[in-house]
C-alpha cells in the first residue's frame, strides 16, 4: 500500500482499464504517451481526422485507428476515454461517451458554455461514470501543500487572496489559429485564466461573485490578450485574479496563487511554495517567519515522466478512480462546470 495525491491510501490494482483516445494533436499525442506506459491501461483504439497522423499512428504504434470515433466506440468498445479535440466539441463528444456509459478524461475547459457543461454534469451522475478534466495544476505537489495549510486552519483566517498566471502566447498581430476566434475557445480567459480560476476555486475556495472585469486586447482583435477580475469567495473573502497571455517577460506560462491570512502568509507556485508563520505554533516541517520549500519536497514518483510529473499524476488518478482504489473527487466534471461558470461570470461583468 502507498500514498498518492491528498494522501489517499492506494492500494495495487490489477484490473486491466480499456482505454481509447480522441483526437491526437500536441495534447492528444502526449496522453497517448502516458496511457501507452501505464501498467493498467489498454489502448484499444485511436481517432483522429487527419489522415497524415492516423497513417503514421497505425505505421509505427500498431494501434487501432478510427477517422470516425463512433466507429471506435463501436468496434472496440473502450471503458474509457480520452478526449482531447478542440474545445467546441467537447459537448456534443462528451455527451456521446457518457450516454454510451463510458467513463471520460476531457481536456479542458469543458464546455464553451457552463450550460452545456451543467448538462455534462447531470448525465454523468445519472450514469454513476467517473469523469475529469485535465487542469493539471491539482496534481502539482507544490499547490497542493498550499491547500493543505489553508485547509488545515495553518495561516488562521483568510484575509485576501491572488491569483495570476502571465505568459508569452500571443506576442503579435497577425493570428490565425484556434486560440483568436472565441467559437473555438481561443482567449486569454478560457485559455489561460480557466487554470488559474480552478485553481482558486480547489486551493482556496469557491468563487461566488464578480465584483469588477476588464478584458484587455493587445494585439487580438477578436478575442482578450488579458484578464483582470474582482472575485470574491462564497464566504465574502475578496481576491483579485491577474492573467496576461501576452507577457514577453516570462519564458513560458507561468501560475501562482497568494493567500494572506490572520496567522500567515502563502505565495505558491509550480516551482516553490513561500509561507510566513507570525508565530512559532506551526505545522512539522516549518518555522517561525518564512519557510521556502521546492517541488522537489513534495513531486510524487511516477511511472512514466513528460512535460511534468502532473501530466502522468492526473491520467494515473483518473485509471485509479475507475478501479475504485481513489476516489474521483478531483477535477470532476462538476469541478470544471464551476470554472466555466465563474468565466461566465467574468464575461457578463466585463461587458457592463
Amino acid at each position: 500500500m502507498a500514498f498518492g495525491f491528498n494522501n489517499v491510501k492506494i492500494e495495487e490494482a490489477t484490473t486491466m482499464i480499456k482505454v481509447g483516445l480522441i483526437g491526437a494533436g500536441k495534447m492528444g499525442i502526449s496522453h497517448l504517451s502516458i496511457l501507452g506506459a501505464h501498467p493498467d491501461v489498454e489502448i484499444v483504439g485511436v481517432s483522429d481526422t487527419s489522415k497524415l497522423v492516423l497513417d503514421v499512428l497505425k505505421k509505427y504504434s500498431g494501434f487501432k485507428v478510427f477517422s470516425d470515433y463512433t466507429k471506435m466506440l463501436d468496434e472496440v468498445k473502450p471503458e474509457a476515454v480520452v478526449v482531447a479535440v478542440p474545445t467546441k466539441f467537447h459537448t456534443i463528444i462528451n455527451k456521446t461517451l457518457l450516454s454510451k456509459g463510458i467513463h471520460v478524461f476531457s481536456e479542458k475547459p469543458l464546455a464553451l458554455k457552463a450550460a452545456e457543461g451543467e448538462e455534462l454534469v447531470k448525465l454523468a451522475k445519472e450514469k454513476g461514470l467517473v469523469t475529469q478534466v485535465g487542469y493539471h495544476n491539482k496534481f502539482i505537489g507544490t499547490f497542493m501543500e498550499a491547500k493543505r495549510l489553508i485547509n488545515g486552519g495553518h495561516i488562521g483566517e483568510i484575509f485576501h487572496f491572488t491569483g495570476e498566471s502571465y505568459g508569452p502566447v500571443v506576442v503579435k498581430n497577425k493570428q490565425n489559429n484556434w486560440r483568436a476566434d472565441p467559437e473555438e475557445g481561443g482567449g486569454c480567459l478560457m485559455d489561460y485564466a480557466a487554470h488559474v480560476i480552478d485553481l482558486i476555486n480547489y486551493v482556496i475556495g469557491p468563487i461566488e461573485r464578480i465584483s469588477g472585469a476588464k478584458l484587455e486586447s493587445y494585439y487580438s482583435r477578436n478575442v482578450e490578450d488579458g484578464v483582470y477580475s474582482l472575485l470574491e469567495l462564497a464566504s465574502g473573502v475578496g481576491g483579485v485574479l491577474s492573467v496576461n497571455w501576452s507577457d514577453e517577460t516570462y519564458r513560458k506560462m507561468s501560475t501562482s496563487v497568494t493567500a494572506l491570512g490572520s496567522k500567515g502568509k502563502i505565495i505558491c507556485d509550480a516551482t516553490e511554495i513561500k509561507v510566513y508563520f507570525k508565530t512559532s505554533d506551526v505545522p512539522d516541517g516549518y518555522t517561525k517567519g518564512w519557510t521556502i520549500k521546492h517541488i522537489n519536497d513534495f513531486a510524487v514518483p511516477v511511472d512514466f515522466y513528460l512535460r511534468g510529473e502532473e501530466y502522468s499524476a492526473q491520467i494515473d488518478y483518473f485509471i485509479k478512480s475507475i478501479q475504485k482504489v481513489v476516489p474521483n473527487d478531483i477535477n470532476t466534471f462538476e469541478s470544471a462546470w464551476q470554472t466555466d461558470r465563474v468565466i461566465s461570470l467574468i464575461k457578463n461583468c466585463a461587458k457592463k
